[in-house]
């Protein structure tokens, strides 16, 4: 099995742990729970996670050193690619279900393109397969928001939309940025557990912002966002950074692996119907998800 292939497909595992996100968020928003304390506590639970495990594998000495000498990257970066990102994709799961943010999440794989001129990889180009597939993708993601636009406020339809649409460049800028800068000098499991503790300012501020608004966590929450951090916070996201990894010097092959996030869209479906009863979408809506995974086999196979 080729580089490529391998990474494809740890790439489509991944995102069977990250829809984790998305159901559960969703759960978390029904039973009204704030976002400020879903995304902080996804990441503290992160930090409780990753740090015995990178003490264990004798890791973490090393981070903290390179931390130390490139701190106001990682600070700058960790806060775009997790606290932007994280922020966006749980302050619009208060007004859409997870299946729709999933499908337009998938955005981020046309950020992806659009942000490899700005990031110094002019050498290795994009070829036209890579972005006539991303602009389906991106078709996809539209016909799926049809629906949508006709059954909610466009007030509604915006608090979800916009903000990620900010969390999917946000996710692939910071995990690319902190990849040059890494430089395969550190594992992936390194990367983002250093992430994780520097983007802690951004939770702080976002957990006193809470507490500001005489908000307490319940139990239940406190479970999920610990479900979350497990599943898609450590598993997932470890599991996408190695794929991303493996073709960090290949933008083509790059290109493929975020593209098989559009995966998210077919498992947090599911996990909707399944666990919290929800409607299945209308035809419109699955014929826009069916773009959306037919763009992410493109991808993989032809680009």
């Amino acid at each position: 099995m080729s580089y490529k292939s391998r990474a494809i497909l740890i790439g489509v595992l991944s995102a069977l742990f990250f829809a984790v996100t998305f159901v559960l968020n969703r759960s978390m928003s029904l039973d009204g729970g704030s976002w400020l304390w879903t995304a902080s506590f996804r990441y503290y639970w992160m930090i409780l996670l990753l740090l015995p495990i990178l003490a264990l594998r004798n890791e973490l000495k090393p981070l903290c050193q390179h931390m130390r000498l490139h701190w106001w990257r990682w600070l700058l970066w960790s806060t775009v690619g997790f606290g932007i990102f994280y922020g966006g994709l749980t302050y619009a799961s208060s007004f859409a279900p997870g299946w729709l943010l999933a499908s337009t999440w998938q955005i981020t794989i046309i950020a992806g393109v659009c942000l490899a001129p700005f990031l110094g990889n002019t050498h290795n180009k994009l070829s036209r397969n890579s972005i006539l597939f991303s602009l389906l993708i991106l078709l996809g993601v539209f016909i799926v928001q049809i629906p949508q636009a006709k059954a909610v406020s466009t007030a509604a339809l915006l608090k979800s939309v916009v903000p990620i649409t900010l969390a999917a460049f946000a996710y692939p800028l910071g995990n690319r940025k902190m990849m040059q800068l890494v430089d395969g000098q550190l594992s992936a499991l390194q990367r983002l557990c250093g992430m994780t503790l520097a983007s802690l300012p951004c939770w702080i501020l976002l957990s006193a912002t809470a507490i500001a608004q005489h908000d307490i966590p319940s139990g239940n929450l406190l479970f999920q966002t610990f479900l979350i951090a497990l599943f898609s916070g450590v598993i997932a996201t470890w599991l996408f950074f190695k794929a991303t990894d493996l073709v960090r010097n290949d933008q083509k092959s790059l290109a493929a692996v975020e593209a098989t996030q559009s995966t998210e869209v077919i498992f947090a479906l599911i996990g909707e119907v399944l666990i919290l009863h929800a409607v299945i979408p209308d035809p419109l809506s699955m014929l826009g998800i069916g773009i959306v995974i037919l763009g992410m086999i493109l991808h993989s196979r032809k680009s």
